[in-house]
């Protein structure tokens, strides 16, 4: 059947045609953002507790915590770790008008070797978070806040590294935002905040980056 001169299978090749450069218009038109261009990463360290193995134990020194100790920390800028450690005397509990305690930039080197400088093989974990740039603008904003002024006390029945942690990814809405005293119960050492990311990492298909420790040593397990 012809129209016009055309053959009606001709007219409707032109208009898929058109249709198709359209739907290529409005593709380009899309903010970069609809296509991951507005998002960054941030890593969350994690250095694993440990005890030295019976063998080392006069040579290996004893860590704090031992195995249900550990480290983390959040890399806000390349090579630039916040974390939050004990300052002066260390808190049984938390005294909120005598906080003895700081949120520290460490570069990776010094994170890592908080609790030794003798053993460069250590057990850790880095989870890659992609986070858009409005949250790591509130995350920028709230590292140099509490690097400047600390929030809460260090104590063992109270706020330290893994629960610190927690509250900042929770800000910045990674996590459930929870009261501080709610987070200090429920994450009491760095393991039950690695568990969560871990899932979270299994679900969304974050990047984990891990390497074993030293031989000489007795790591805590997930």
């Amino acid at each position: 059947m012809r129209l016009g001169g055309f053959v009606l299978g001709e007219i409707l090749v032109i208009e898929m045609l058109l249709i198709r450069h359209s739907l290529l218009i409005i593709i380009f038109l899309i903010p970069t953002s609809s296509f991951g261009q507005d998002q960054v990463s941030i890593r969350v360290h994690f250095l694993y507790g440990s005890k030295p193995v019976s063998k080392y134990k006069d040579t290996e020194p004893k860590w704090f915590g031992g195995k249900w100790g550990g480290h983390v920390g959040i890399e806000v800028d390349s090579g630039q770790i916040l974390n939050f450690v004990p300052r002066g005397k260390f808190h049984i509990f938390s005294k909120h008008g005598d906080k003895h305690s700081a949120f520290v930039l460490s570069s990776t080197h010094s994170f890592y070797s908080i609790f030794t400088t003798d053993d460069p093989s250590i057990k850790k974990a880095i989870i890659q978070i992609p986070i858009s740039k409005r949250q790591k603008q509130l995350l920028d904003s709230i590292a140099r806040q509490y690097v400047d002024t600390t929030p809460y006390d260090y104590a063992f029945f109270g706020m330290r590294c893994g629960s610190a942690a927690y509250e900042i990814l929770g800000q910045i809405k990674i996590l459930p935002g929870y009261s501080v005293r709610k987070i200090a119960r429920r994450i009491f050492y760095p393991k039950r905040l690695r568990k969560r990311l871990f899932k979270l990492a299994e679900t969304n298909n974050w990047i984990v980056f891990r390497e074993d420790g030293s031989s000489h040593r007795k790591w805590e397990k997930d």
